[in-house]
């Protein structure tokens, strides 16, 4: 019997979601342009990971880095069309998760 292939670009995506942060730096996201602090701070990510991370993000051409001219110099990350069309599929596992994940546990049994 022959068994059904994995789709690549569907691979692909799940390697980008499934990389450690990513999901929850996209979620982030979602809610608005932020500054680097901001997301650290919100998601508790070290800085040199979220860094590595939202390089990655911009790369795939998910996250949008705009450089604001002031005193001092105002760096802010904000979701691409791309990352922004993530939302329901973000939405949905929030969905899942309340409904299937209990507080504090490490997993879904």
């Amino acid at each position: 019997m022959k068994q059904p292939t994995i789709c690549p670009r569907f691979e692909k995506a799940i390697s980008l979601l499934s990389q450690r942060w990513t999901a929850l730096v996209i979620y982030q996201l979602l809610s608005g342009p932020q500054r680097f602090n901001e997301i650290q701070s919100s998601v508790g990510i070290s800085g040199k990971v979220l860094s590595e991370r939202l390089k990655d993000l911009e790369h795939q051409g998910v996250v949008k880095r705009e450089v604001i001219p002031e005193t001092p110099v105002i760096i802010e990350y904000s979701l691409t069309e791309k990352g922004l069309s993530m939302e329901p599929i973000l939405k949905a596992i929030e969905n899942w998760s309340q409904a299937w994940i209990e507080p504090g546990s490490g997993s879904a049994d």
